[in-house]
Parts: structure tokens; C-alpha cells; sequence
């Protein structure tokens, strides 16, 4: 496994060695963590919220988090403020969604070179001493039209030692919820109870025959059932109509629908815009196909011999991926972004990923595609007892790791903002084992696996085919024996959610939480700064 044991080069590919140390006994006798004070009480996690930070020494703050400039009105991660004794300033800004723990830097006044965690550490980790692979950053000017705040970028000079001001966040709960329903995953700027709500939606097989009912379609379901591209299949058509008026209701500057005709087969795709105000002509593409597969697509798996191949609901495959776009699209909307942000749902992929290859062979003269992010069969994975793959590409030579940027992006916000170091390196030591083939059929408890793919079985392949370099998630796929199947029902992936200590549903929704964070975040730093395709 030489391209697997690559992976443990990552960090040393990635970043230079830290060079200084940090803690409370800061070379500044003057500042303490008790010098800076912030403000609220209570402040919230995996929300954007406003904090008040005042300065009672002259100092410099880095805050390494998601914050909103306040001239640019656009996410950066992170900055560097300068603030002077009884100085102070509001701050918008994203803390974890899913770690409590969150820090802020402080040194002296004017410093611009700072030390910052390892990709596979998270923050708590190095404030308590784990600082290999660390290394630092150095604060320049903000590259934004009308940006104030700093940028972060790479450096080579941790500047020395830093004050470290410790706080603790609260994410929000819904009320009518408990344990065993994902509580804990049901709030914030996007969380899980939401995408688990919008798979109920369009899986719900609730027969809708009686005339009272408005909005039931050729499937004779609540839901959105059946949905196999043919021509003119007229349950797929309902579906479209339906999602392509939720697109619209969320704002964005636009929404189409895109059909390609190949000899006699259609591929409809539903994508809805929002216009980058920096870089219009820059695309950043989220999608998920939102066909199944049909009863016509036979595909071996755990229960060969049982008739009915294909599905009805295609509640794994993929009512979740296309829920989690519809999320993030319905927050992202509203949102100021550098490149145009476009959110997709594929159609015809089990035929051989139709949709997503028309679309990326029909990008208009003058744009291109800086980063694509793609959801498929995610759900079934950690926390349940089955691995979460985070498959990055394209994969080159299969000695290396050729994709050294979107691995280190992908294992940054994993480790700290998603707080799973350990799950990671568990995830690490089960790919040097075995590939990904056992990652994809075998139960792993506790592992979330960051991997250049050396297989592309997805619509990420057509973005790879025009030089885009994608990052993408999904849990258990071979081993599924519901895959492709009628049995591809909610009902089956909250069976094989339940774990001894978790209800099913608690563990479904929070996997979706993850998975979703995971995909909000790394869109907001390649909005920024997009990861290039370094083959």
C-alpha cells in the first residue's frame, strides 16, 4: 500500500515545522489571557453570532475562526485584529459546530506572524501540548474589494510564544426534540434534524389518493418516489417541478433546469445560482444526484437472488446527498459570495452519470469550475458503526498523495471544527490497512477515513474529467444490502444507524450533521481560496 502509507507524508508535504511555543507566560508581562474580555456570557456554536472583544492592554488578537469582514461583508477564515488599550470590536463569526472548546491567540501589538495547530490536531490538542506538525501563519493585507480585516495566509515564523484565551460555546436546540430524536444535532446555521426532515419529505410513501390532498404526483405518494430518468418519466417531471419552485423560494439569482439529449435518453438536472460578486466566472459546484435506481438496473450485492432490483424511495441512494444540498443551498443563498455558487441535483447518474457529465461538458464560454464537492450515499457511516469515507481527486500516479491541499483542507476542519482527531486517525490506520474497498463493506466503529480515491463511481468523476480538483462523502456502500434495492427505505437506515448506546435516529441525524459541516465549511474556504488541482 504505498500510496496508502503516503498519507502519513501529508503534514510534512503541507506545512513547515512550528518554530516557537506558546502558553500563559507570554514574553509580554503586560498581556494575560484576563486582558482581553469577550462578550456575551453565553455564546453560540455552529451559528453566526456577535461577540464583543475589549482590549485592557494594547494587543494582538487572532482569531482563528470563520468571521464576516465587516467591508467586505464576506467570510474569511479567520483573522488578526489590532487593538488598542480600551479599544473594542464586534465580531461576527462561525465558532465550531461541533467542539465547545474554542481559543483566541493573543500577543503584542502589531504582531503578524502566529502559530497555528496541525491539520490533524485540533485546537484543545495543542493548547495542551500536542504541537507536532504545527506550524504558522502570517497576517497580510485583506485581498478583498472592500475588505478591512486581514487575511491569513502560510508562513514560515510562528513569532514566538501567545496568550491563549479559552471560552466555551452552546450550540441552540430545538425544544421539541429529545436524545433519541438528534437533539443534539438540531440547531444552527445548518445542522442534521433538517436534512433528516427533508429525506422523510421525499421518501414519505404515505399513499396521497384521497382528492383533498394537494401536490400528489403520478407515484401516488406524499413523497417524491420513483424517480428514474426516462423520457418524460412523469414521477421524475413532478419531482423537478416541485424542487425547482423549493430552489426559487430560497432566493437565489436563479434557477434552471437543464435537459441534454443523448440519441433517445434525457438527462434532467435542477440548479439553482447565486452570482459571486468578485468572481462571477468562477463556478463552485455542490451537487448530488437526485435520480435512483430503476427496477431495470440489476446490481449484485449482499442479498443476490432476492428479486426487485432497483428502488422506489432511494433513501440512501441518494434522498440524502440531494437533502444535504438543499440545506446548505437554503443558508447559502442569502449569503455574499466571491464565486458564483451553484447547487445541483443530477438526474440520470445510475445510468452512467449522465446529468453531471452534460453539465460539465456544457460550461459556458469564459467560466470555469474552481472546486467541486459531491454527495452520495452518506448516512449509513460513523457515528454509526460503519466508516464515513472522505474521498478526495483527482488520484494521479496511486504512489503519492497528489491532492496534498484538499487533504489537509478536508483533515483541518475535521479535526477541530468537527471535533474527530481520533475517529480520523483511526480512519487513517484502517486505509493503510486495507484500501478503500473495506472502508465501502466492512463495520469500523469510530472512523472517518480522508483518502485520495483511486476509484471514481460517482458525478465527481465528470468535474475530475475537466480538471477540477472534488472533495466528496459517503458511508457504507458495497456492504449495503440495500443497495439498489426496494428495501432503500428510511425505515432501513435507521436499523442500521441503531448502535447499543443510540437510537438509530439520534445517530442518522448526527451524521448527517457531520457530513453536512463538513461540506458548509469547505465551501466557505474555497470561496476564498479555491484548492487547485495539483496534478
Amino acid at each position: 500500500m504505498d500510496a496508502a502509507r503516503a498519507i502519513l507524508m501529508v503534514a510534512v508535504m503541507c506545512l513547515a515545522p512550528l518554530s516557537g511555543c506558546f502558553g500563559e507566560d507570554s514574553d509580554s508581562q503586560s498581556i494575560s489571557a484576563s486582558s482581553l474580555n469577550v462578550s456575551p456570557d453565553i455564546i453560540t456554536g455552529g451559528d453566526w453570532t456577535v461577540i464583543e472583544l475589549d482590549a485592557k492592554a494594547d494587543m494582538s488578537v487572532f482569531v482563528p475562526y470563520f468571521v464576516q469582514d465587516p467591508g467586505s461583508k464576506r467570510a474569511q477564515n479567520g483573522t488578526v485584529l489590532d487593538l488598542k488599550q480600551g479599544e473594542s470590536v464586534a465580531v461576527n463569526i462561525l465558532f465550531p459546530p461541533r467542539n465547545s472548546d474554542v481559543f483566541l491567540l493573543i500577543g503584542d501589538y502589531g504582531r503578524v506572524n502566529w502559530p497555528i495547530r496541525a491539520a490533524g490536531a485540533s485546537w484543545v490538542d495543542w493548547v495542551d501540548g500536542n504541537t507536532d506538525g504545527s506550524s504558522s501563519i502570517l497576517a497580510v493585507v485583506n485581498q478583498d474589494l472592500g475588505g478591512e480585516w486581514s487575511w491569513i495566509v502560510p508562513g514560515n515564523d510562528s513569532g514566538g510564544d501567545v496568550v491563549v484565551k479559552s471560552l466555551q460555546t452552546i450550540r441552540s436546540e430545538r425544544a421539541d426534540l429529545n436524545d433519541a430524536d438528534g437533539v443534539g444535532a438540531s440547531g444552527g446555521w445548518v445542522n442534521g434534524r433538517d436534512v433528516y426532515e427533508w429525506v422523510e419529505l421525499i421518501t414519505d410513501d404515505t399513499p396521497c389518493t384521497e382528492a383533498a390532498f394537494v401536490g400528489c404526483g403520478p407515484d401516488l405518494a406524499r413523497g417524491y418516489l420513483d424517480r428514474w430518468v426516462g423520457n418524460g418519466n412523469p414521477s421524475y417531471e413532478h419531482a423537478v417541478t416541485y424542487f425547482e419552485g423549493v430552489m426559487l423560494g430560497y432566493g437565489l439569482d436563479r434557477v434552471e433546469v437543464h435537459r441534454f439529449q443523448s440519441n433517445t435518453a434525457w438527462s434532467v438536472n435542477i440548479c439553482g445560482y447565486k452570482t459571486g460578486s468578485v468572481y462571477p466566472d468562477e463556478w463552485l459546484i455542490f451537487g448530488a444526484h437526485f435520480d435512483i435506481a430503476p427496477p431495470v438496473a440489476y446490481t449484485p450485492g449482499a442479498e443476490i437472488g432476492i428479486p426487485g432490483y432497483g428502488t422506489r424511495h432511494g433513501a440512501y441512494d441518494n434522498a440524502a446527498g440531494s437533502s444535504m444540498v438543499l440545506s446548505t443551498a437554503s443558508v447559502l443563498a442569502e449569503f455574499d459570495a466571491r464565486r458564483t455558487m451553484v447547487f445541483c441535483l443530477w438526474s440520470s447518474e445510475e445510468e452512467g452519470l449522465w446529468g453531471s457529465r452534460s453539465f460539465a461538458g456544457d460550461i459556458p464560454d469564459g467560466v470555469t469550475v474552481s472546486n467541486y464537492l459531491n454527495l452520495d450515499m452518506a448516512g449509513v457511516n460513523y457515528p454509526g458503526d460503519y466508516a464515513l469515507s472522505v474521498y478526495l481527486g483527482p488520484d494521479g500516479t496511486g504512489e503519492e498523495i497528489d491532492q496534498p491541499g484538499m487533504y489537509y483542507l478536508a483533515e483541518w476542519i475535521g479535526a477541530d471544527a468537527l471535533d474527530l482527531g481520533y475517529e480520523i486517525e483511526r480512519g487513517r490506520e484502517a486505509w493503510l490497512e486495507g484500501g478503500e474497498s473495506p472502508l465501502w463493506g466492512d463495520i469500523y466503529e469510530d472512523t472517518v477515513a480522508i483518502y485520495e480515491s483511486p476509484t471514481a463511481r460517482s458525478d465527481h468523476q465528470s468535474f475530475q474529467n475537466i480538471g477540477v480538483a472534488t472533495l466528496g462523502w459517503n458511508g457504507l456502500v458495497d456492504g449495503y444490502p440495500c443497495y439498489h434495492r426496494e428495501c432503500d427505505t428510511m425505515e432501513t437506515m435507521i436499523e442500521y444507524m441503531g448502535t447499543d448506546d443510540s437510537t438509530g435516529i439520534n445517530n442518522l441525524v448526527h451524521s448527517w450533521d457531520i457530513v453536512t459541516w463538513w461540506a458548509v465549511y469547505a465551501f466557505l474556504h474555497m470561496d476564498q481560496t479555491p484548492v487547485p488541482n495539483e496534478l
